[in-house]
């Protein structure tokens, strides 16, 4: 790339365009992600990330669709409500040859339908003149490649890269290959049908003649060939209806949730749509992608937090996380990996620069909160669903995770999980706030390693306890004697070394020296989610969070307006990210504190309604609300971000207090009323105990009215 920045954080995401000054549309299948512009286009000018990407690499930098030349005018595009396809209707321009116009515009309507699948991007082209004369033209796909890395799409500069072989062409179809110095050879197959009057290694050209009233149709097949090899051809038709297969099945396992409000409702369709798209096949199970375009890939963090949102629709993708990130957990010291035995999994990669060690994270360990968010969600999901068979299959992984917290994740014996990276090239921060510069002192001066996180203790002393209530259960009463003495020293601990009087709030961190970082930030909204505070403080971290120093309206700032490095443009210090603000309600929801919930719920709904497609980014900027504007968008977040999209989920079980157990097939709602926006709630399809059941949530002058049956309350 020619515009490089080196910052501290070797991996920052470059912002040499932003992806709020044009939209831009977004499919996913799997391995597989295709970015582009609301025609249609993919243009790597301008927007450096658009392009068809497979297993962690480009395999598709341009596709320009012409008209003698010349970019039709977009009439209107879309992502089909379930996101299985894209359609764009275009017209034609005024085509001029030799100053005079030979074709008026708004005689050609042209349909650009996509969808991708298997690690195809199938797309078809209609093109019908709806004028009085004969047009005949030239119709172009300009197509080109680069299979660059996704990590130097991001910004980081490689020494050397492989080489690009000779193309290949044949009737209707052209292969464009490179060899990475990895020994993969990554090649990017077109093929078009019918054949194109001219076919380059560049270009493919119809000559389009069409009377009044007539239509053609071509179509062009872009398939990836990368590390797994190359998939049976299929055409369009078939690729959308297996997409639309695949869409139906997903929907139907799922619990649908619906209110009284068309434009909530709007977000949650919305979500539940990303939602379904982010889902990826493992051998063990669905597993939620965490982002597009930069993390369409398993993170350990990402897929437990939305699998922890969803538990409530579809505990089938707890389960596919669990099961995953069990069958992927460390069981060796590899320092340049930041793994140890029993610790679970940050992100994993494929890609050329991944397989050669260029970038850590091919496998990589560097997180501190995953090992014990393992252990909450693996509790909470035995809680909804009573599935203690599969408990029992992940119990060994269970108690490698608790094995690590014990044996390595306290390294200066303090009594803290806390963090350090192991390899220079790994992450700084190995929190969820993960770039170089989140964690600081009042000052500003960054904090010094090891780094003990608040959070993190939450998790610690939250899935030690639902560790205990499971050992229990399986008639282990030592070890669940142990988990709950040790859940209660990490408790007091807290209150003792990270309660802030003066600030109303905990500490953010505690330094390698035992130091507060005595700062407001949107970290404590997470011990809340825990239920570790006191119910006294917990009311006065709410009301810090609520403050106007941290609420903007929309959401909840990750660092006050009051703190030294406060920006509100910055990734994690001032900026609100929809998940962050989720969690904290959800926080308040565990100590009945209803306003606060309905007053979080309100702000990030009423910022869903700005969005375009009602679509909630991973972040957006963290300015205070003005009046009549909507949140201003952050320039590179990833839109869809699963977390993000789980965000509504958590909401609604926070809305309603909901708490449902499998094991004894009963649903229990702490909520006494609704917010004013909402006069329903109706969940439906909802499986407790393998019976699917309605929910129904109205409010009434005396309060909220709830049916459904295996109801207490």
């Amino acid at each position: 790339m020619d515009e490089i920045v080196r910052v501290e954080d070797r991996f920052y995401i470059l912002a040499t365009a932003s992806r709020a000054a044009e939209l831009t549309r977004v499919l996913k299948h799997g391995d597989t992600f295709a970015l582009f512009d609301p025609r249609g286009d993919v243009m790597t000018a301008g927007f450096s990330e658009h392009g068809l990407y497979h297993e962690g690499t480009r395999f598709l930098s341009q596709l320009r669709l012409r008209l003698a030349r010349q970019a039709p005018l977009l009439l209107s595009s879309r992502t089909r409500q379930q996101n299985e396809a894209f359609g764009a209707d275009l017209t034609n321009p005024d085509i001029v040859l030799d100053g005079a116009i030979v074709v008026p515009r708004d005689l050609l309507h042209l349909y650009r339908s996509r969808v991708l699948f298997d690690g195809t991007l199938f797309e078809a082209v209609r093109i019908a003149n709806h004028g009085s004369i004969r047009v005949s033209l030239a119709v172009t796909l300009d197509f080109d490649v680069d299979f660059v890395d996704i990590f130097e799409v991001r910004g980081t500069p490689r020494a050397r890269r492989g080489e690009r072989l000779a193309p290949y062409r044949s009737r209707g179809e052209v292969a464009l290959a490179y060899l990475g110095l990895d020994g993969v050879t990554r090649r990017t197959r077109l093929r078009f049908e019918p054949e194109p009057d001219t076919l380059t290694d560049t270009r493919a050209e119809y000559i389009v003649a069409l009377a009044p009233q007539q239509a053609v149709r071509f179509t062009v097949g872009v398939q990836c060939e990368g590390e797994s090899g190359v998939r049976p051809a299929r055409s369009y038709d078939q690729a959308l209806r297996a997409v639309e297969e695949q869409v139906a099945a997903r929907t139907a396992r799922q619990a649908r949730i619906h209110t009284s409000h068309d434009e909530f409702n709007a977000w949650l369709d919305r979500s539940a749509a990303d939602l379904r798209m982010m889902m990826t096949d493992t051998p063990e199970g669905p597993y939620p992608y965490a982002g597009v375009p930069w993390f369409n890939t398993v993170f350990g963090r990402d897929g437990i937090l939305t699998a922890l949102s969803m538990l409530t629709v579809d505990p089938s993708i707890a389960r596919g996380v669990l099961g995953f990130l069990a069958a992927t957990q460390a069981d060796a010291a590899i320092p340049e990996r930041d793994a140890e035995p029993g610790k679970i999994l940050h992100e994993t990669r494929r890609g050329e620069m991944a397989a050669l060690g260029e970038v850590p994270f091919g496998r990589y360990y560097g997180t501190i909160d995953a090992t014990p968010l393992f252990l909450v969600l693996t509790g909470a999901y035995a809680e909804r669903t009573g599935d203690l068979a599969f408990i029992d299959r992940i119990w060994p992984n269970v108690l490698r995770a608790i094995e690590w917290i014990d044996r390595y994740g306290d390294s200066d014996g303090d009594g803290f999980v806390d963090y350090m990276r192991r390899t220079p090239r790994g992450l700084v921060q190995q929190g969820w706030k993960d770039s170089h510069d989140s964690v600081c002192h009042a000052d500003g001066t960054l904090a010094d390693p090891p780094i003990a996180l608040c959070e993190v203790q939450g998790y610690v002393f939250d899935g030690k306890r639902r560790i205990a209530s499971l050992a229990r259960a399986r008639g282990d009463a030592l070890l669940a004697a142990r988990l709950e003495a040790e859940a209660e020293r990490v408790r007091v601990r807290v209150e003792e070394a990270f309660w802030r009087p003066e600030l109303g709030t905990y500490a953010m961190a505690l330094d390698g020296s035992g130091r507060p970082c005595a700062v407001r930030s949107s970290n404590p909204g997470h011990l809340l989610f825990s239920g570790l505070p006191s119910p006294e403080r917990a009311r006065q971290v709410a009301g810090t969070l609520l403050d106007p120093a941290s609420f903007t309206g929309w959401g909840i700032r990750t660092l006050a307006a009051t703190e030294h490095r406060y920006n509100p443009m910055s990734y994690h210090n001032g900026s609100v990210w929809p998940h962050d603000t989720a969690i904290a309600a959800a926080g308040f929801a565990r100590y009945g504190l209803a306003p606060a919930v309905a007053a979080v719920v309100s702000g990030l709904f009423d910022a869903s309604r700005y969005l375009d497609l009602h679509r909630m980014p991973e972040l957006f900027c963290g300015f205070h609300r003005r009046p009549g504007d909507g949140p201003t968008l952050y320039p590179v977040a990833c839109a869809p971000q699963a977390w993000a999209s789980a965000a509504v989920f958590l909401l609604v079980d926070a809305l309603l207090q909901l708490r449902i157990d499998g094991a004894e097939g009963s649903i229990r709602l702490g909520a006494r009323d609704l917010p004013p926006f909402l006069d329903s709630i109706v969940i439906d399809n909802l499986d407790v105990k393998g019976t699917r059941t309605e929910l129904r949530v109205e409010r009434t002058p005396a309060g909220i009215e709830v049916s459904g049956p295996v109801l207490t309350s």
